[in-house]
């Protein structure tokens, strides 16, 4: 698997200073958790998933979700539970045949509704477990998580997989001020004792909004809602610290129509008109009607934030997301030097781009996920930016 796969060899030569590796189903979990990308929801009883998969019709999708969750109705629990089998023998089958190598299929997850569900759904899928990456633990607290990973850690050893969980925080009691702590602190118990088997950590934004009764505009990041991000800023200091180094992924952004905007947009002229002049005006102008510039705004917060990866509802959303993790070519340059100068010989030093000063020690744990993001997404050419990806045609 390779991230950007779609360009032309000329193209990633154009726009790559170094340009992603490929990575492997079975690597390690560190190499997985920063890989996820942009994670496309989809319900488990939706149509054609997957000839959608074997026809590549969601350009540069590397991971999914098939939800047995909020994304279907409560009645249709069973044909999703039946679509699910159906599709992973569609799928396996599809890879006996030669129509698409397992190597190409992107990182699959199951969410689903509790831990009973996950075991039974287990037991149905079999030997076509080995499609899937894992399951994915909705409205997951310190009251229920240790049966979601206890039946997870059961269903590895019974059927010999390595199939990983991906807990969401997005329960009242972890929003709730006068709870949140204990929840937390209950939260992070479980997790650190199954620390293997935890991928990523998601945060389930919607279900909080939904806890007052609001919702953020198109025109608004979940930064702007108060309750959201006060809540946001203690979930990424009990999980993201580096002693911790668990990854969390950030909540969706879930709007796919640009709709008419009441406040200024937010994709800013710059980046197209330093890289292409005039014409970069025109192609922003083309992008804000197929990109929301709100949710490259909201990405930009989410990176500085601490998160990697986001949960995303819509396909037109996988290439914004996914060219703003490409590291860029002054991050780059930064972090190699740091990380060669981490010998005890200096500490501090002018950035190669003279713009600021690199210190060996507060900044080495950064430069260390700068080079981890840089392998597995990428390095952009000195001059180029995320504008490079979004303006490029996709070739099959």
């Amino acid at each position: 698997m390779r991230y950007f796969s779609y360009l032309t060899n000329q193209e990633r030569k154009d726009i790559f200073y170094c340009p992603p590796e490929n990575f492997h189903r079975g690597d390690s979990k560190e190499i997985l958790s920063y890989a996820l990308g942009a994670v496309l929801y989809m319900p488990a009883t939706k149509e054609n998933i997957v000839q959608g998969i074997i026809e590549k019709k969601n350009i540069g999708l590397m991971s999914m979700v098939m939800c047995l969750e909020d994304a279907i109705g409560d009645k249709a629990v069973r044909e999703a539970e039946r679509r699910v089998w159906e599709n992973l023998e569609d799928l396996s089958r599809a890879i006996q045949n030669g129509k698409i190598d397992y190597e190409q299929i992107p990182l699959i997850f199951l969410r689903v509704r509790d831990p009973e569900q996950m075991l039974r759904m287990a037991d149905q899928i079999g030997k076509n477990l080995s499609l899937i990456t894992g399951f994915v633990f909705p409205k997951f607290t310190w009251r229920n998580g240790e049966s979601f990973f206890r039946n997870l850690k059961k269903i590895n050893g019974v059927l010999g997989t390595r199939l990983y969980g991906m807990p969401i925080l997005e329960t009242a009691d972890i929003l709730y001020k006068e709870t949140r702590i204990t929840a937390l602190n209950g939260i992070r118990e479980i997790i650190d004792e199954y620390n293997d088997l935890v991928l990523n950590i998601r945060v389930g934004a919607t279900d909080f909004s939904s806890l007052f009764g609001i919702r953020r505009g198109y025109d608004m990041t979940i930064y702007d809602i108060s309750v959201i991000r006060d809540c946001i800023a203690d979930i990424l200091n009990y999980f993201t610290r580096v002693d911790k180094g668990y990854v969390i992924s950030a909540p969706v952004w879930e709007y796919f129509s640009s709709g008419d905007r009441v406040l200024k947009p937010q994709l800013r002229r710059s980046p197209f008109e330093e890289a292409y002049g005039q014409e970069g005006i025109e192609i922003r102008k083309e992008l804000l009607n197929a990109y929301l510039d709100g949710l490259i705004r909201e990405v930009l917060l989410d990176k500085a934030n601490g998160f990697m990866g986001k949960t995303i509802i819509h396909p037109s959303h996988i290439t914004p997301v996914q060219a703003l993790y490409v590291v860029s070519h002054e991050e780059y340059m930064d972090a190699c030097s740091i990380i060669k100068n981490n010998d005890g010989s200096v500490g501090v030093m002018k950035s190669q781009y003279e713009n600021k000063m690199n210190e060996i020690k507060p900044h080495l744990n950064w430069a260390k996920k700068i080079l981890k993001k840089s392998k597995i997404y990428g390095v952009y050419h000195e001059g180029q930016n995320f504008t490079s990806l979004l303006t490029r045609k996709t070739h099959l």
